[in-house]
């Protein structure tokens, strides 16, 4: 009995595996979802992660080393709205929601944690506008490189609160902005298309708010030139 199902279990699993290669790797595949790109206009949604740091610029060389940076790794929610513009490229507008936290260790001698530790909790509602090249489809398979300019606004930015660091708050502006770069892969199954992609994001605007020169010299933000965010994205596409 026992060496029946151990039989009937390899045969479905070669049998499977054999139509998935057919399907999707072999020489001649099926070829699925054909017209589904030549639409003027269509959809989708995305699941992915994010791994948001900073980059810093120093007005002098800082004293004791430069800020140190923890990262975690963040999550992203968001929809795709796809225009084809002619075979090879689309236009595509990707709004979205994502969670990211970063640590900020100051250098310098000081007292207690909440004096050189700074969490940064991010919740962003993210607007890239990206033009995609897609190379020839090859059976199922069609990669593709993607890049353009993205607009944020930072939910927990802190931008309007009259505390800074001299009462524990890290304050950031609320609207950056950044351009983004990456590569995907379309894969056409038989009922979707499952488009996996990696992209960098390049902040070019200050995020900072420097505390209030009322509170005298600030030992966490005088000496910063510019911060300004950058991050890892991955996203996993469905069409």
């Amino acid at each position: 009995m026992k060496k029946a199902v151990i039989l009937i279990l390899l045969v479905l699993t070669t049998k499977g595996h054999s139509q998935f290669a057919k399907s999707m790797f072999s020489k001649d595949p099926i070829i699925n979802l054909e017209n589904w790109q030549k639409q003027r206009i269509y959809f989708g949604y995305y699941l992915g992660f994010n791994s948001f740091d900073f980059k810093f610029d120093y007005k002098t060389p800082a004293q004791g080393g430069d800020i140190q940076v923890k990262k975690t790794t963040g999550f992203n929610v968001g929809v795709v709205a796809d225009l084809r513009l002619q075979e090879y490229f689309n236009l595509r507008f990707e709004p979205g929601l994502y969670y990211t936290k970063r640590d900020l260790y100051f250098p310098g001698d000081w007292d207690s944690e909440n004096d050189y530790l700074r969490e940064v909790n991010s919740t962003y509602i993210h607007f890239p506008l990206l033009l995609k090249y897609s190379a020839l489809r090859t059976g199922n398979i069609r990669p593709y490189l993607l890049g353009g300019m993205s607009t944020t606004l930072n939910l927990s930015s802190n931008a309007k609160s009259k505390d800074d660091n001299f009462q524990q708050k890290f304050r950031v502006k609320q609207w950056t902005a950044a351009y983004e770069l990456g590569f995907g892969i379309d894969i056409f199954t038989e009922y979707f298309i499952f488009s996996p992609s990696v992209r960098g994001m390049f902040g070019i605007t200050d995020e900072l708010i420097r505390d209030n020169p009322a509170n005298g010299a600030s030992p966490w933000t005088d000496n910063i030139d510019s911060m300004k965010s950058r991050a890892i994205l991955i996203n996993f596409t469905f069409h």
